[in-house]
């Protein structure tokens, strides 16, 4: 690995993409309310916009027009605000999230919205030694690598290739590439195969694909790869893989004192009852010049509709007239990635003591990756582990007692049997979320970007279209669900 390598890496240390996105499986995750959003009683007959989602995206759209004085309504199915963002708060104390958690550095937008709310951050735990596990051998590091000479000359090769095939990627229009179709058909599974010498980087791969986008690398493109990496900056740096799999000063960098459901929580206070819960949209009908949006409180006319809920609920929408067939095409072709968050709680970070960071990475089992997930007070302490892709269909599955076993052994295996003795347990699995149906991004299918991206943002008609996975930078992040419903209210402000 190059000497540029961030501390706590795709290969050198735990990677954690999720945090830009992850009902309940069996664990206490206690939905917080948003003070002010309605859940019962009439809709206003007519608005200006209405807003279909109030999760980070939808409610940044809602509060952008609002702000520009247009009359705005947000509805949104479940009984509560954040989308694929959940505050858990512990039986010990202090609050963890079963969805996106993290942000960093050129997360601008995510950064200033939750600073105007007055949402605070801290940085992540990142003292100590890192844990390795590999052919049931530990060890533990400090550095940028695991202490495995099988992988390194795969792994800096692998970086610069990646680096520089994102630097060309054009973040608004990857499509327009010119080797888009090229790298469109083929799997970044195989992609890999033909640079690396070693199968041994291919599983620790998965330490950052399962946690980024809930699958392996055989379910996306290299052009996917190329663009995901690219949107991990901003317009004054270009995105890299060193940024989007870091901890300090990449990604991972902090977590939210509050959690991160405090922000649309405070969006939605400040929208109030322009915000409708157990709403769910069952159609949307465009026709004398208005936008028909059907739902189970009530129809509500609008002269503009922004869309932010994940791409594949689209399609559950009855559309009159018709979705056009390259977007319903496009949204048929991106499933939600598979993705659970495990958390173990102690009474204290019990592991700090022992010189350990928390972080872990491991060839199998069931915590393939963990950080250290401790409230911002210190305590109680909390381990987490992410379980996305082939890992979630492996223990997703299981009765939660057994994947309860295989989580907490995992932990013992990297930081010692006191892990075995949690004083909580709680997980949650994103693919049981009926108005999410996975996380923490919707990923486009080999050959689909090249093809039909080009739709991602297109308008159809009166309906604009927003959510983390419309954004072109920190697509799948919190940031990115900002910057998708931005841009989406500016789209409705300059027609209304």
């Amino acid at each position: 690995m190059g000497a540029g390598l961030g501390r706590r890496q795709l290969l050198g240390g735990v990677a954690a993409g999720a945090a830009g996105a992850a009902g309940a499986a069996g664990g206490l995750w206690t939905p917080a309310p948003a003070h002010g959003a309605t859940s019962q009683g009439a809709l206003p007959d007519r608005v200006d916009a209405v807003v279909v989602g109030a999760g980070i995206s939808g409610l940044s759209a809602a509060r952008k027009l609002r702000a520009r004085g247009a009359r705005v309504l947000v509805v949104e199915a479940r009984d509560r605000v954040g989308g694929r963002v959940l505050n858990h708060h512990l039986r010990a104390g202090g609050v963890i999230e079963a969805g996106g958690a993290f942000v960093g550095p050129t997360q601008d937008r995510i950064l200033r919205l939750a600073d105007q709310l007055g949402v605070k951050t801290f940085k992540e735990y990142v003292e100590g030694d890192n844990v390795y596990i590999k052919n049931g051998h530990r060890s533990t590091y400090t550095g940028t690598v695991p202490p495995d000479p099988s992988i390194l000359v795969d792994a800096a090769l692998l970086q610069v290739r990646i680096d520089n095939m994102a630097a060309a990627i054009d973040v608004d229009a990857p499509w327009n590439h010119p080797r888009a179709a090229e790298w469109d058909a083929i799997t970044v599974k195989d992609w890999v195969a033909r640079q690396t010498l070693s199968t041994d980087t291919d599983s620790l791969l998965k330490c950052y694909f399962q946690p980024s986008w809930g699958s392996d690398a055989g379910n996306v493109s290299v052009l996917f790869l190329a663009w995901f990496i690219a949107t991990a900056g901003n317009e004054s740096n270009v995105g890299t893989f060193e940024r989007s799999s870091s901890t300090a000063g990449g990604a991972q960098d902090s977590r939210f004192k509050l959690g991160s459901q405090m922000v649309p929580i405070r969006m939605a206070r400040e929208l109030g009852d322009r915000v409708a819960l157990r709403a769910p949209v069952r159609r949307i009908v465009q026709r004398d010049g208005w936008a028909h949006v059907h739902t189970d409180r009530g129809t509500v006319r609008a002269k503009r509709v922004i869309v932010a809920c994940p791409p594949p609920l689209v399609l559950d929408i009855d559309w009159h007239p018709q979705l056009p067939q390259r977007r319903r095409h496009l949204l048929a072709n991106m499933p939600m990635g598979k993705l659970m968050k495990c958390d173990a709680v102690y009474e204290t970070p019990f592991w700090r003591a022992d010189g350990l960071s928390g972080s872990g990475l491991s060839h199998s089992g069931a915590t393939r990756v963990v950080f250290d997930n401790t409230p911002a007070g210190g305590a109680p302490g909390v381990l987490l582990a992410f379980v996305g892709g082939s890992t979630w269909r492996q223990y997703g599955r299981l009765p939660r007692a057994e994947r309860k076993r295989a989580v907490l052994e995992g932990f013992a295996e990297m930081f010692g049997e006191q892990a075995l003795r949690p004083i909580e347990y709680t997980e949650h699995d994103w693919t049981l979320e009926p108005w999410t149906t996975g996380g923490p991004i919707a990923l486009p299918r080999p050959g689909l970007i090249s093809t039909h991206g080009s739709e991602i943002r297109r308008p159809f008609g009166r309906v604009h279209w927003a959510g983390t996975e419309t954004s072109t930078y920190w697509s799948g992040f919190m940031d990115g669900a900002v910057r998708a419903g931005e841009r989406a209210a500016r789209e409705v402000l300059e027609r209304l």
